[in-house]
């Protein structure tokens, strides 16, 4: 699942893995699986790199667009959870 949006900004940018480790004083290897959305940062490492390039940390983000989604909602799972309680 791809849920962050970094390689496509370090890409643009030209921001080099290395440059971030030793920022964010993490390994290489942690920036790159970040980068390829194998693992991903924390809240407050998005903003140190938000920060650090000067960026929108929603774009570090991949967008949501629930309109097409069919998954079970909130309120459906609320609703099938009470039910099932009650009984």
């Amino acid at each position: 699942m791809k849920l962050n949006r970094l390689k496509k900004v370090f890409d643009d940018q030209k921001i080099k893995n290395r440059v971030i480790a030793k920022y964010l004083g993490k390994s290489e290897s942690t920036i790159s699986l970040w980068r390829n959305n194998k693992r991903q940062p924390n809240l407050e490492e998005f903003y140190q790199i938000a920060k650090l390039l000067r960026v929108n940390i929603h774009s570090l983000i991949e967008p949501t667009n629930w309109k097409e989604e069919t998954s079970e909602t909130y309120e459906d799972f609320a609703k099938r959870y009470i039910e099932k309680n009650n009984n």
